[in-house]
């Protein structure tokens, strides 16, 4: 793994405002989708979203978990491809982990509202690009 991979990227996610979600489409081609930073992460091992359970993102990751996470610092042109698997998770205990207030805004039955769901990330490897060069590296 690159020196300070955990830390130099994770500094760098923990102050986007957007991050970038692919999933793969019934076809098999990618689907990018702007979000919202994670609402949870866990190193660069584990993130979770927000989104609607009946959305198109999450019928294709139930279909095909495959999925790819983006971040980028537009300011110094650096950026981090993370590839991994994605779930659609519906159970109580993940939903009430990464609930906010405010959150009914877009859930208007609260955090039991059935169009309600986690997405939860887990990288298996990525491509980070600093300084004109980019590295590949395992995530563990």
């Amino acid at each position: 793994m690159m020196r300070d991979a955990v830390q130099t990227i994770g500094n760098m996610i923990d102050r986007q405002s957007v991050s970038l979600i692919s999933s793969v489409d019934g076809d098999g081609f990618p689907n990018t989708k702007a979000m919202l930073p994670p609402r949870k992460r866990e190193g660069i091992k584990f993130f979770w979203f927000t989104t609607n359970t009946s959305s198109m993102r999450a019928a294709q990751y139930r279909a095909n978990p495959n999925a790819c996470i983006y971040f980028f610092d537009k300011r110094f042109f650096r950026g981090a491809m993370l590839k991994g698997t994605m779930e659609v998770l519906e159970d109580a205990a993940s939903k009430e982990m990464i609930w906010r207030e405010g959150d009914s805004i877009y859930y208007s039955k609260g955090v039991t509202d059935p169009d309600y769901c986690v997405l939860k990330f887990t990288a298996q490897s990525g491509r980070y690009y600093s300084d004109f060069h980019s590295e590949d590296f395992m995530v563990e």
